[in-house]
């Protein structure tokens, strides 16, 4: 069964195109198909980085949203990864409930993941408490990244009312490792994906393609539960 990856989180800043991007890069590694999207037409930053691999959708237009599903029925073997951008939950969920989107993948065999990328504030865990109760009767398997690039504590998710909810509705829980903040800056204004800057000479010394591998390999470990869990 193919997967339909929804990366949201509703909260600007809190990185959903970082969980994108790691989530491309680990289907590149591993000689995955897939398409991407990038509905955040603000930054641009999945198909920024990505150009290869990720195409823009803009979020409110019934047309181009659309356009996602031609291209799951035009390519049935390609696994879809779409960043979805702050503040477009209004949008996109009435796109999905007037056209049944989620019916309409299963129909197609493509199971939904829905990612909740959070950071450790009290809005990240009461935005995933909306999405838990809005998806609990839906064909829709949840994952929660805990990044713990936006945040260096995530106690207080552990001991609310959204976590319980979370583990009782059988949502996998991950964390997203920090990457180093120097890199993390080069890596922008380079406009360079993680393979690049874990290989190219020309862009990064010795430590820092080191730096990034390590990053790589902690975050693919996550990203391998996830998958494992989903039976991919």
């Amino acid at each position: 069964m193919g997967k339909v990856h929804f990366i949201g989180g509703e909260k600007g800043g809190v990185g959903k195109s970082m969980t994108a991007r790691v989530l491309a890069q680990y289907y590149i590694d591993h000689e995955r198909p897939f398409l991407g999207f990038d509905c955040d037409a603000s930054h641009g930053t999945f198909s920024r980085f990505y150009q290869e691999y990720a195409s823009p959708v803009v979020v409110g237009d019934d047309d181009s949203l659309d356009g996602m599903l031609s291209a799951v029925e035009e390519h049935p073997d390609r696994d879809l990864i779409i960043d979805l951008a702050a503040q477009s939950a209004q949008s996109i969920n009435r796109w999905i409930e007037e056209t049944d989107v989620f019916g309409l993948l299963d129909e197609l065999g493509m199971q939904v993941v829905w990612w909740h990328v959070m950071d450790d504030g009290a809005d990240s865990v009461a935005l995933l408490s909306q999405v838990l109760t809005r998806y609990a009767s839906q064909p829709v398997d949840v994952v929660v990244v805990q990044n713990l690039g936006r945040g260096e504590s995530f106690e207080r998710f552990t001991q609310s009312e959204a976590y319980q909810q979370a583990r009782v509705q059988g949502a996998t829980l991950i964390e997203l490792p920090r990457l180093h903040a120097k890199l993390t800056q080069k890596i922008d204004f380079n406009n360079s994906s993680f393979w690049a800057v874990a290989n190219d000479r020309r862009l990064m010394n010795i430590a820092e393609r080191q730096r990034m591998k390590v990053w790589l390999r902690h975050a693919y470990a996550q990203l391998e539960e996830v998958l494992t869990v989903e039976g991919q």
